[in-house]
């Protein structure tokens, strides 16, 4: 027994520290990376993006079920983005509200004739509508296909772009969002197959006819600590893992694909959980077997503001669907690890997934359990236990703190002081008590897998509507150093 805790021990703490070291080197090349991205923007005509012909058409794929809240906000945001030559398809997808009603008043729809071909499978679709307010809106009324996947495969059907840009309906797009994600496929269209743009916390901003009109953060503890969170995720991991062409997920909020591309590989694969990490990973095998010279990158400043979940129940639920998620696709892709073939995302994204995202939880677990049982027998001198968790603690605070001030360095989204500080400080609670929130929803996430539970739980939102109201209620009502902090997220 007391050797099994040595050794247990002593992995631990290499574990560890070979993930704090991963982090690091993370966090310097993101600040590299932002630092080459600043310089590039200035070289950069978005004026001459939005004016020239050769830019190549953009077909939005927005799926909708139950959105009758915020459909209407959603769809005129879309319509109201700066770019040459769009075209929306909101796909209702068997919605039980008033989604498709809502819709068809606000914009006048009207039943056409038109072709489709099911390219890739969905469900089946019941009826075709355009807007006679708008032509370049499409709606496409469908059969419920029980996931997002299926939806969009419904839209992909429909869309007559060679570029597809994926997006939910319950988020906002920044009007020159379209503009800025399309630089790195208007610089290299031959190579670059498809961009993520970054997706920041809606909560706390005050939004007017569709648009953020003031950004703020949230007054709830566990939304604060969730914008902390996509920082890190998107300005220093996503960010990374895209310089070394290893993006492994592209947000299901904002993305752009090659519409030949993910038609080749099929759509989506309807019966995954993580449709988004399953897309990208099959489009990273797809073009390895093929041997292509491609690049899928990451842009860290084209801003698609979504609303998170405001209750630890929601929040618990999403984190557990996420680690589905990631189990579901990475065992789907096994077969890649350690394969020359499959060249960096075998050898390095792929375990790296394996070992620091989907174990770590398990690992954790175990790590608290046989670290209190080797101080309780002696094995671990007390002193050099909290020494040991002091380390871990303040190694992952300054982590934190480091994608906070690169947001403020650079992209400078929030301009209060007050709510800089917030952030900081919240930096310290990420991963004391909340980090061990956010252990036990991702062993749910795990067990509900194993045990064959992938039902989709529905998440409590509030809308864009309401929350423009009650954001604005709040800024007349807030009170500097009222909130108080709860739990946190991954």
């Amino acid at each position: 027994m007391i050797r099994f805790l040595e050794i247990s021990n002593q992995t631990l703490f290499y574990y560890y520290l070979v993930c704090n070291l991963a982090y690091l080197a993370m966090l310097i090349i993101a600040l590299k990376t932002s630092a080459a991205h600043q310089r590039q923007l200035q070289s950069v005509s978005l004026a001459w993006i939005r004016q020239s012909p050769l830019a190549p058409p953009i077909t939005i794929l927005a799926p909708a079920h139950n959105e009758e809240k915020s459909i209407c906000v959603a769809v005129r945001n879309l319509l109201d983005l700066d770019y040459p030559e769009l075209e929306v398809i909101v796909i209702n997808d068997g919605s039980t509200d008033r989604t498709l009603e809502e819709v068809r008043r606000e914009f006048g729809l009207r039943l056409v004739r038109s072709l489709y071909i099911p390219q890739v499978a969905s469900a089946p679709v019941r009826g075709l509508y355009r807007s006679d307010s708008d032509k370049r809106l499409i709606v496409v009324d469908k059969e419920p296909g029980g996931s997002k996947a299926d939806a969009v495969n419904a839209g992909l059907n429909a869309a007559t772009s060679p570029y597809v840009c994926i997006v939910d309906t319950d988020s906002v797009l920044e009007r020159d969002a379209l503009l800025r994600i399309m630089v790195p496929l208007l610089n290299d269209p031959k190579r670059v197959v498809c961009v993520g743009g970054i997706v920041r916390v809606l909560n706390g901003a005050e939004i007017e006819g569709g648009r953020v009109r003031r950004i703020r953060l949230p007054r709830k503890s566990i939304e604060v600590i969730q914008v902390v969170e996509y920082l890190r995720a998107f300005l220093i991991g996503r960010e990374a893992w895209a310089r070394g062409n290893m993006l492994m997920i592209i947000s299901g909020a904002f993305g752009v694909f090659r519409t030949d591309l993910v038609r080749a590989i099929g759509g989506y694969r309807a019966s995954s959980i993580g449709e988004d990490f399953d897309l990208v990973a099959r489009l990273h095998r797809h073009l390895l077997d093929k041997d292509e010279d491609y690049y899928i990158q990451f842009v860290p400043d084209p801003v698609c503001w979504t609303e998170v979940p405001s209750d630890l129940r929601s929040l618990g639920r999403q984190r557990a669907r996420w680690q589905k998620g990631l189990l579901d696709v990475l065992w789907a892709n096994k077969d890649m690890l350690f394969r020359p073939r499959y060249g960096r995302i075998g050898c390095l994204a792929l375990p790296y997934l394996w070992l620091f995202e989907l174990l770590a939880p398990v690992i954790e677990l175990g790590g608290i359990v046989t670290i209190a049982l080797a101080a309780w027998f002696g094995v671990l001198s007390r002193d050099l236990m909290v020494e040991f968790l002091l380390f871990g603690y303040a190694f992952a605070t300054v982590i934190s703190i480091g994608s906070v001030l690169q947001e403020e360095l650079t992209y400078k989204r929030y301009n209060d002081w007050q709510d800089v500080a917030r952030l900081v400080t919240y930096c310290f609670l990420e991963h004391f008590p909340y980090r061990q929130m956010h252990m036990i929803w991702r062993l749910q996430g795990l067990w509900q897998y194993l045990r064959g539970d992938m039902a989709w739980k529905q998440l409590k939102r509030q809308g864009m509507e309401s929350t423009r109201t009650d954001v604005s209620s709040a800024l007349q009502n807030e009170v500097p150093g009222s909130h108080q902090t709860t739990g946190n997220l991954r």
